[in-house]
């Protein structure tokens, strides 16, 4: 499966496009563009075309790795949730999820309220998470 536009939008809304390298919270690492870390220093500086480019390259490797971990059939709308998920966490700690291992059991209720569980930075809850982390689970709750 591909990330479709509702989950790119969704990405984008959080990650919210950014032409100079920044970090999102205290103890996170150098961003830019639309969520780019890989290679950034702070300083750093991008055009739009430049983030856009990155951001395809990006979201390929969440494509990957959810395409790898999610062993059962889903909507669109569950594919773009948990490519928002994986994105922001990380492709290994996406696999190693309570939340994959529920859905690949077929407990899509239990795999949806699992989103809730990554809204903590260094076990403190952000604000920022939460919110995103309740859109991700909206999305993916959706029925088609």
């Amino acid at each position: 499966m591909k990330l479709g536009l509702r989950g790119t939008t969704l990405i984008q809304s959080f990650e919210q496009f950014r032409s100079v390298a920044y970090l999102p919270t205290p103890n996170d690492v150098p961003t830019i563009g639309w969520g780019r870390t890989k290679g950034v220093s702070m300083g750093d500086t991008c055009t739009q075309e430049q983030a856009d480019a990155w951001f395809l390259e990006d979201v390929k490797w969440a494509e990957d790795c959810v395409n790898r971990a999610v062993t059962v059939k889903i909507q669109q709308n569950e594919f773009d949730a948990l490519c928002s998920l994986c994105f922001n966490i990380g492709c290994t700690n996406f696999g190693k999820s309570t939340l994959v291992k529920l859905l690949n059991q077929g407990d899509s209720e239990g795999a949806a309220s699992q989103f809730l569980v990554w809204n903590k930075q260094d076990h403190k809850v952000l604000n920022g998470l939460t919110r995103r982390r309740e859109a991700e689970k909206a999305l993916f709750e959706e029925i088609t």
